[in-house]
């Protein structure tokens, strides 16, 4: 598995990023470009490196002061019909589904922590689907919304942010959680309010019979133990790259149907009902992020563990800075 990079260097630098760049043993493909950058002005420097060497790779970078008057862009290659590629692979020590990049994990999870009208618009939609999945006993329902609720990425980013130590990070993925949530079951028990003045459902709806949904306001040890897997499920489809395993995470926890729940409570005046709601809610984030911590401490520590570039290269970004 490779990685591209796309590096800004200035005129005065680029003989030590081409040394670092060259000593790397996970460096399959390396082209240079004299004053073709124009902003910021400078050389350009084309990568393909291996996913196992490219942490250490960018904190080189780094070191060389390239991330604050140069650039540094990263995207994944698909597929390398390579020798080359094949050799750096092989060069390049641990294993590439195993490699964490961390710059890539930081940037991806504060995307993913912005407060935006589309995160919002995604979990109001999910929370309203959780209502009628309660209203209607609909299982179905109820992994509609937990597939299309986008709460996990501002609970994966608080992870991020506080085992980076990134406040501003942290911040802004913990005001996008309370925000987005207030607003969805804000939205979703006016909605209720609706259905309830229409003569569609009454109170008494939250004490009937519901064997596909009861497990949604009635959290047990179950609950936290399916969070916190999880949690750490989620975490390693992050920072492995392999985002399919999210879909599993994303109905294996009932955020969104607690808090559809939550607004159903409110609307209807069972205040029972919104307890048990607000304590799956709880209990689910709180098992998710716990976890997320967990696993991203243990992955920093023993990924930074291994020897990812040769000690020259080291030497060399140390020696430039």
């Amino acid at each position: 598995m490779l990685l591209h990079l796309r590096v800004t260097v200035p005129t005065e630098r680029s003989a030590a990023v081409h040394d670092l760049l060259t000593d790397c043993p996970g460096v399959a493909h390396l082209a240079v470009l004299p004053g073709a950058a124009l902003r910021p002005a400078g050389d350009l420097f084309l990568v393909d490196v291996a996913r196992e060497s490219a942490d250490a790779l960018v904190d080189g970078l780094r070191e060389l002061h390239v991330d604050t008057d140069g650039g540094i862009a990263m995207e994944t290659v698909d597929a390398a019909v390579s020798r080359s590629a094949e050799e750096a692979e092989d060069r390049a020590p641990g294993d590439g589904s195993d490699a964490v990049v961390w710059e890539q994990v930081i940037r991806t999870t504060a995307t993913d922590a912005a407060l935006s009208v589309s995160f919002l618009a995604f979990l109001t939609i999910a929370t309203l689907l959780a209502a009628v999945a309660i209203v209607t006993d609909s299982a179905i329902l109820v992994i509609g919304a937990m597939v299309l609720g986008p709460e996990f990425g501002p609970l994966a980013a608080l992870a991020v942010g506080l085992v980076h130590r990134r406040r501003a990070m942290t911040r802004r993925a913990l005001v996008t959680l309370t925000a987005g949530f207030a607003v969805a079951i804000a939205s979703t028990t006016l909605a209720a309010l609706l259905g309830r003045a229409l003569g569609w459902f009454g109170p008494e709806l939250l004490t009937q019979d519901r064997p596909a949904t009861y497990f949604i306001t009635h959290p047990d040890r179950w609950s936290l133990v399916v969070a916190v897997l999880a949690g750490v499920a989620g975490v390693l489809s992050l920072t492995s790259a392999r985002s399919g395993a999210l879909v599993g995470v994303f109905i294996s926890v009932t955020t969104v149907p607690a808090a559809g729940a939550m607004a159903l409570g409110l609307a209807l005046g069972d205040a029972r009902e919104f307890g048990e709601a607000t304590a799956q809610l709880a209990v689910n984030a709180a098992g998710i992020l716990g976890a997320a911590l967990v696993t991203l401490a243990l992955q920093r520590a023993v990924w930074h563990r291994v020897p990812q570039v040769t000690p020259r290269v080291q030497q060399v970004g140390h020696a430039r800075t």
